[in-house]
């Protein structure tokens, strides 16, 4: 589908979008290369690995954009968090049917963009399917260019063999950049640290380099199938841009009575990463991840040992990591139509 005609179809498709189009102004165009953002004294900016870009350390995650009642609310805690500085937004072709990237593209209006590094996901394993959710993600997110695009949910030890295969997702992400649709290229994933680094590797064999990769990071996943220790040193020495996710699990991990917020997500970033991305569903819990960052000091390495102490024992079989052990967050499981 074209940008355009989609565009046209979401406006129809959102009659409850109607009133956040309305005053909000016209889209505008991402800015063009390695580029400078407002940065906001309160907030902590990282390298995103070899890109050249600063990234703001807390990233705004996409998925609890879209489950506002009120379209409106979603905008305004988009544009809270860039007004706060926080630069780094996430989001995904299939959040919420695509309502979180519909909110976004509509919060970005009025000069927005320009504060924001935007990045989504596709799930898409084919050139086609690729090529097709991205023109949807153009028209919703309402730009030209996306900064940062991510192969959504590589939790399968054949997605890396299906992504580079010939007519692979590979061929159109590496396409649209040379276009200049996309900036960057990234993976996330959230099952298994052995999928991640075949992915590493598989590219490897192809002469490819990930700008960014993306994983759970957080207080129970040193203990578990650890992504922390097993793919983030990797990725650090190929200047590969950690994206650190999971840091409550969906608040499974806070229901273990086992930490605290504030101080898992200091755990996440006393990390190497570049931005520690969570869910910011109400002003309250942006406070939260605002006020993280301008506590947070370096842990010595007995904060860092009495903490994963605490949490040892409950994170010993993953059942708070769902991600890892379950089919709860595996959306291409329960889709696998979006595969292609």
């Amino acid at each position: 589908m074209e940008r355009r005609s989609f565009l046209k179809s979401a406006a129809v498709a959102g009659a409850g979008l109607a009133a956040a189009n309305s005053g909000l102004g016209q889209s505008s165009a991402a800015p063009a290369g390695a580029t400078t953002r407002p940065m906001s004294p309160d907030m902590q900016y990282r390298d995103l690995g070899k890109t050249g870009e600063k990234v703001s350390a807390i990233g705004l995650g996409g998925y609890h954009i879209g489950k506002q009642q009120d379209p409106q609310e979603s905008i305004r805690l988009i544009r809270s968090a860039l007004d706060r500085g926080i630069t780094f937004l996430d989001n995904c072709w299939d959040y919420n049917d695509g309502l979180s990237e519909v909110r976004m593209g509509q919060a970005l209006r009025d000069g927005y963009r320009a504060k924001a590094f935007l990045m989504t996901k596709m799930d898409g394993r084919t050139k086609d399917s690729y090529n097709k959710q991205l023109e949807q993600s153009l028209g919703r997110l309402q730009t030209d260019v996306i900064d940062l695009v991510q192969f959504h949910e590589i939790i399968r030890m054949e997605d890396p063999d299906r992504i580079f295969a010939e007519g692979g997702a590979m061929e159109a992400a590496v396409a649209a950049r040379q276009a200049g649709k996309i900036r960057y290229i990234g993976f996330t994933g959230h099952k298994d640290p052995l999928v991640h680094l075949r992915m590493l590797e598989v590219a490897k064999q192809h002469n490819f380099h990930f700008d960014t990769a993306q994983m759970p990071i957080n207080v129970m996943d040193a203990h578990f199938r650890s992504f922390g220790k097993n793919v983030v040193p990797v990725c650090v020495e190929q200047g590969i841009g950690v994206l650190a996710m999971k840091t409550f699990g969906d608040n499974f991990i806070l229901k273990s009575n086992t930490v605290q917020p504030i101080e898992a997500l200091h755990y996440s970033l006393q990390q190497p990463v570049s931005v520690v991305i969570t869910g910011m569903d109400s002003p309250a819990i942006m406070d939260q991840a605002v006020e993280a960052v301008r506590t947070f000091k370096p842990m010595s390495q007995d904060q860092i040992a009495s903490l994963l102490a605490r949490t040892k024992d409950a994170a010993a079989d993953g059942k708070f990591e769902l991600f890892k052990t379950s089919s709860h967050f595996d959306g291409t499981a329960a889709n696998p139509k979006y595969l292609g």
